[in-house]
């Protein structure tokens, strides 16, 4: 009986042991094709920044569950290893803030990190206390650009956002959109205040944004994050049974998601496109759409047209 015991004891021992060293191996890296990332200056600062970033809606979103947290820091340290620093998150996506910062935590708070979130609140007395329940949230001295989400409350969260950037206590003022609601609001900001951001939908079907919200980014001097670059994945679902034509090879394209974003980058307008996933090897595809050749006019011309056939 006391062998046995002692038999079970180490068992367990043996166990745990083993747990805790799985728990310090770090996760595995998914590199990207070789070559550097490359980027585009934020307009109005010139600071660099990569072409493709990560978004966390709906993927992010996992609550307390600790499998689900622990598998979106292995996205987020591939995303880092890969070149990425554009994170971007909002008040409206649930638990994915406490999950963004928990895995910075979990990553030792990467320094290359460019922090992306959003107000969103109709009450404009209501924003400080939101943004600063966001801060806490990330584990961050500060944000570099905060939004107003889907404009909600916008003329009174601009002023606050501007006083934040006026004070050093945030570095870039922005407002968002998607899936082409309010463009001619949006544009009517971007004339009448000085952003350094607008968000908004594009990819190769949802190409309204080219009318005049892109070419009006350009002329201000204000730079474009793309959000739903897939369609929540409903675009890559729709072309996945369809092959790659043969001129995808040209650009480095290996996958539809590469083309698309390809597509989507290529816009001298664009300063970073931010698919969300839950998946390490789709940051590494993603990430790696930002290295090698982009379409040219002609091609993109070509794209749209394979897209809209199939």
């Amino acid at each position: 009986m006391q062998a046995s015991l002692c038999l079970t004891r180490r068992a367990l021992l043996s166990s745990l042991i083993g747990a805790g060293a799985a728990a310090l191996v770090p996760p595995p890296i998914v590199r990207a094709q070789a070559g550097p990332i490359m980027t585009r200056p934020i307009p109005s600062s010139g600071e660099a920044l990569p072409l493709v970033g990560l978004g966390t809606w709906i993927t992010f979103n996992v609550g307390d569950d600790a499998e689900a947290r622990a598998s979106r820091a292995e996205v987020m340290q591939n995303f880092f290893a890969n070149g990425g620093r554009l994170i971007d998150s909002s008040p409206m996506y649930g638990s994915s803030q406490s999950v963004v910062g928990g895995g910075l935590a979990r990553l030792g708070n990467p320094p290359e990190l460019f922090s992306a979130d959003k107000v969103w609140t109709r009450s404009g007395s209501n924003g400080p206390a939101q943004i600063e329940e966001s801060r806490r949230y990330w584990g961050i001295e500060r944000f570099d650009l905060l939004q107003v989400h889907n404009l909600l409350g916008w003329e009174e969260h601009l002023e606050t956002l501007f006083a934040m950037r006026e004070a050093s206590t945030l570095r870039y003022v922005g407002i968002t959109t998607s899936e082409g609601r309010r463009h001619r609001d949006v544009e009517e900001i971007m004339r009448s205040r000085p952003l350094d951001f607008v968000q908004l939908t594009y990819n190769v079907v949802d190409r309204e944004a080219e009318n005049r919200i892109l070419p009006l980014a350009q002329e201000r001097g204000i730079g474009v994050i793309v959000n739903r670059p897939f369609q929540q994945g409903a675009l890559v679902r729709r072309l996945e049974g369809e092959a790659l034509p043969d001129w995808a090879a040209e650009i480095g394209a290996k996958t539809w998601a590469q083309l698309i974003l390809k597509f989507i980058i290529s816009h001298p307008a664009v300063t970073c496109a931010i698919p969300a996933t839950t998946r390490v090897d789709h940051v590494a595809e993603n990430l790696a759409a930002a290295r090698g050749p982009f379409p040219d006019a002609q091609m993109r011309r070509q794209m749209i047209a394979y897209v809209e056939a199939v």
